[in-house]
């Protein structure tokens, strides 16, 4: 499965912190049909028994809603349930690598905080780029803030799609117009909403309307 530029609009990363009594795939399944385009299992604190439970979980929601599904680092689990993909960061394995293992009709996304970071990841196989964190975030603890520009920078260095992460929220995410971004990546302005559904949609408006724009001003429409 390969990534398509559009799966990549509203890609909800998942955090189990909000599930307030439901499943993490009923969540997933209240943001999709909210307009979340993609999903990512991030789910640290579990064991690896319970991750892969939830993990065929919320893959049978995505597979329902042809939602592409990737999983956060773990190529192994990716593997053993075979699901759409992985997102690996800066520490993990390296895309080249990854690539090796998981053949090459499988997702992989790559973190990048850099311009060079982003072309080493485009030349060894990375289908898209998430860059960030764009605002400051209690998500991450080991992240920092990178200059708006970075984001313009890196989108004309690399041909891959790239997605923006970290502290994105319907109330900031219009001070990325112009950056060439593909899409955005959000946890808690989805899932820490009281109507999930209702939070993924109106957010996917404001995307789409500005990655609309990012592609007339980059020239990387369809």
């Amino acid at each position: 499965m390969n990534i398509d530029k559009k799966d990549l609009t509203l890609y909800a990363v998942t955090d189990s912190h909000w599930l307030d009594g439901r499943s993490l795939a009923e969540q997933v399944q209240e943001a999709i049909a909210g307009g979340v385009t993609c999903v990512q299992l991030r789910e640290k604190n579990v064991t690896d028994e319970e991750r892969e439970r939830i993990a065929l979980e919320v893959q049978k929601v995505c597979k329902d809603h042809k939602i592409p599904f990737l999983i956060d680092d773990d190529v192994d689990l990716v593997r053993k349930i075979d699901a759409d993909g992985v997102h690996v960061g800066q520490s993990d394995m390296e895309a080249e690598n990854v690539r090796k293992i998981l053949g090459p009709h499988k997702i992989i996304g790559v973190t990048a905080k850099t311009v060079e970071q982003a072309k080493r990841a485009e030349a060894m196989g990375a289908d898209y780029l998430g860059v960030g964190a764009a605002f400051p975030t209690g998500t991450k603890k080991d992240t920092y803030v990178i200059e708006h520009k970075v984001y313009k920078a890196i989108s004309e260095a690399v041909k891959i799609p790239i997605i923006a992460i970290g502290g994105i929220t319907q109330e900031n995410v219009t001070e990325l117009n112009g950056s060439g971004i593909a899409g955005v990546a959000v946890v808690s302005a989805i899932f820490a909403a009281d109507d999930i559904t209702d939070a993924a949609s109106r957010l996917k408006a404001t995307v789409s309307e500005m990655v609309d724009l990012n592609n007339m001003l980059y020239n990387k429409g369809e």
